[in-house]
């Protein structure tokens, strides 16, 4: 049986003995999910990548405490996102740049739209909106939205109370609603 007929619990014991066909194998299976979460919160290719990269390296040698096979996916996820935070927080220290503030403007002279056209736009014109908010904002909004954490997940994440998180992220939604009012003369 080759390693890509293998399941991810077969793999994950060879990967304990560093078996690197099988970490290869669980990389190719992971790496662009895993490169998505990380450049969603840092916003920068070449940083999500490497934070990708080492988380790989984290959760190689660290699966030894990883306690249910079945939920590696999430456990190396929640790798991801905590060293995507942390760098993004020890760049940011440094970083006097205000965001991007692009805003795309879309005129139609035909006054038909393409739905597809619509809701890709629509979607792009949210998150370039959500760039515009404050940093806290955009990162508990990128969790709750767009990750799919709980109240719960991001208060253990950005370690603040779960009624602090609540209270952010609906203020973060209502400040995202303020700033796509203008633009919603589709």
């Amino acid at each position: 049986m080759t390693l890509t007929n293998q399941n991810i619990k077969e793999l994950l014991q060879l990967c304990k003995v560093n078996n690197q066909s099988a970490q290869m194998e669980v990389y190719n299976r992971y790496y662009k999910a895993m490169y998505n979460t990380a450049y969603r919160i840092v916003k920068d290719g070449f940083e999500a990548e490497d934070i990708m990269q080492d988380s790989f390296l984290t959760a190689f040698t660290k699966l030894d405490s990883l306690k249910e096979v079945s939920t590696f996916g999430s456990w190396l996820k929640r790798i991801v996102i905590n060293n995507s935070i942390y760098h993004y927080k020890q760049n940011s220290k440094y970083n006097d740049v205000p965001l991007d503030d692009v805003m795309y403007k879309v005129e139609d002279h035909s006054g038909i739209t393409d739905s597809h056209e619509f809701t890709n736009l629509r979607a792009s014109q949210v998150l370039d909106t959500m760039k515009q908010l404050k940093e806290n904002y955009q990162v508990s909004l990128t969790l709750h939205l767009i990750e799919g954490y709980d109240y719960e997940e991001i208060s253990e994440i950005m370690k603040i109370s779960q009624a602090n998180c609540r209270t952010m992220i609906s203020r973060a939604k209502e400040s995202l609603r303020q700033k796509l009012q203008p633009s919603a003369q589709f």
